[in-house]
């Protein structure tokens, strides 16, 4: 499957997101005040001391003092009242609620900002591994770290600072932007085309016929395959021939016909139709609707 992602700042850890959050809680080492966690995520505080000191994020129900959480359904507003958490990130029209808020066009994708901000992204440093097998015709940036056993085969071409972690396999003709990291034993197929910023997680397969499983979570997302898990983005495509089972949170969803889709999609603008001419606002779409 096609897949091409320009991440927010949201990475490294999109496809896991929901994973880490719902087993535990990111602590910060320095706290950081309310005022410029807003800032830092382009969010308006609302209901709350902009010198609050927040020292982590966690879910909505594991959230205690000290804490950012986020809701984005208002059906889960019972849940937000009761949270123990010093704030918590909200949509535009969200219900108020007693604690301080953080409205958000997209509370998914300022929720997994917030834990970029609380969790940085490990730095890894520049250099081929010696068990590394890279063609001699594969152009790779500048700042690349190519861990062991990593195979990069002819004609790949990959941007400025990528990270392929151990067992790491690039197909032929893969073309690849800066900014590229793939935990270990991800597989780019052959002729693929990924944009920047990107994030793969373990055992990820990216190819025509390919198959992801596990959340993503991006600014835009084009989908020319299968996904079974929650896509969140600002903008997502879903081509013809793609399948996708879970939900979806998006501003902007456009389909092509033939395109299926099981799950629910909770929506902040409107859904577009490529072919066919027709154009809608819904806030929810029916668990097992097929476009």
């Amino acid at each position: 499957m096609l897949v091409r992602i320009p991440v927010v700042v949201c990475d490294p850890f999109p496809l896991g997101l929901r994973l880490y959050y719902n087993h535990g809680f990111v602590l910060a080492d320095i706290p950081m005040k309310l005022a410029s966690i807003a800032s830092a995520l382009g969010a308006r505080l609302e209901n709350g001391s902009p010198d609050t000191e927040i020292t982590g994020v966690a879910g909505i129900e594991e959230a205690g003092p000290g804490q950012l959480t986020f809701v984005a359904n208002p059906k889960y507003a019972a849940a937000a009242r009761k949270t123990n958490a010093t704030a918590v990130i909200v949509a535009e029209d969200f219900p108020a609620l007693a604690t301080a808020m953080l409205r958000s066009k997209n509370p998914y994708l300022t929720f997994a900002r917030a834990i970029a901000l609380f969790h940085p992204a490990p730095q890894y440093a520049p250099g081929v591994h010696p068990t590394a097998v890279i063609h001699p015709s594969a152009r790779i940036g500048d700042g690349a770290h190519v861990g062991p056993y990593v195979v990069i085969n002819e004609e790949v071409e990959i941007g400025k600072n990528a990270v392929l972690l151990a067992h790491v396999v690039v197909y032929r003709g893969v073309k690849i932007g800066d900014n590229f990291l793939a935990h270990a034993h991800a597989v780019v197929r052959e002729h693929c085309r990924i944009g920047n910023n990107v994030l793969l997680q373990n055992g990820v397969v990216i190819g025509v016929k390919g198959r992801i499983e596990g959340n993503i979570t991006s600014s835009e997302a084009v989908i020319y395959g299968t996904v079974v898990g929650n896509i969140e983005a600002q903008r997502l495509e879903l081509k013809k021939g793609s399948d996708v089972s879970g939900d979806i949170s998006v501003i902007d969803f456009v389909t092509e016909q033939g395109c299926q889709f099981n799950g629910r999609c909770t929506m902040n603008n409107n859904i577009r139709e490529m072919t066919g001419g027709r154009s809608e606002r819904e806030e929810e779409v029916s668990e097992a609707a097929s476009m």
